[in-house]
């Protein structure tokens, strides 16, 4: 396990590398850093303009060799964006390290957690987030795979889809409280007595009655949720979304499984 000083003083040499390499045009702490928001568990993000796209594989790919030779990376990622890359490392500390790279032109702050370093920055253009259609429709998207796999006696991918709808559900209930919704960030935030609705639809062994049972109230939420959020919409849906709740039932026989 890594300690805190220890990620401080790689986010510095890593900035001091940055400003080294004149193939970057500026560097920006990002995330949890840039908010000084950071606890024990926190990792490093780190984003860089690069002045010519044209050597931005170059870029990559040096960086990449700098991670694996001088700071024990044990493997990485990349997660695409537009015209960005997020290249994670995992270093053999357990130390996630998220380097993101952009061309000079794009480089700029696409959340208020952004921090500039060194160098220059576009002026900020925030990415919007989810809207609460969006959400919703993922929310029946689910809710639709749920009850098919339920009848097929696919037990884990029953509760896969299941801990979907809880979670679509969840991200509704975040954007009404003001909370990020993306990636479960804003579930622990919640009010107390929002969160505690869901607590039904955790699944708590693989068999269909169960698995029946905890989609109804995976639903339930769900339905709640898109009530609040669009109440013309909650009218539209909310037949079709009854009847699958109420139609998830397993063939017999069923088979059973044990998450142990």
């Amino acid at each position: 396990m890594f300690a805190p000083e220890e990620r401080d003083i790689l986010r510095s040499n890593l900035l001091e590398h940055a400003a080294s390499d004149r193939r970057i045009s500026g560097a920006a702490i990002t995330g949890s850093g840039a908010a000084k928001a950071e606890d024990q568990w926190s990792d490093i993000d780190l984003a860089f303009g690069v002045h010519d796209a044209a050597e931005l594989p170059n870029v990559l790919a040096d960086w990449t060799a700098h991670m694996y030779e001088q700071r024990l990376a044990l493997h990485h990622l990349d997660v695409k964006s537009g015209a960005w890359t997020y290249r994670v490392f995992l270093l053999s500390s357990t130390l996630q390290v998220d380097l993101a790279f952009v061309p000079e032109g794009e480089f700029r702050a696409l959340a208020p957690t952004f921090r500039l370093v060194h160098g220059k920055a576009n002026e900020p253009r925030y990415t919007p987030q989810s809207n609460a259609r969006d959400i919703i429709g993922m929310g029946w998207l689910y809710a639709l795979h749920a009850r098919t796999c339920i009848a097929r006696g696919n037990l884990w991918q029953a509760e896969y889809m299941i801990s979907g709808v809880r979670d679509t559900a969840l991200a509704l209930a975040c954007m009404r409280h003001g909370l990020p919704t993306d990636h479960g960030r804003g579930m622990d935030r919640l009010p107390r007595e929002v969160a505690g609705q869901f607590e039904g639809s955790l699944v708590l062994r693989l068999d269909g009655a169960e698995l029946s049972r905890a989609f109804r109230a995976a639903m339930q939420g769900l339905l709640s949720e898109v009530r609040c959020a669009d109440a013309a919409l909650a009218e539209r849906l909310r037949e079709a979304l009854t009847s699958l709740s109420e139609s998830a039932l397993p063939s017999a026989p069923t088979r059973t499984a044990s998450p142990t």
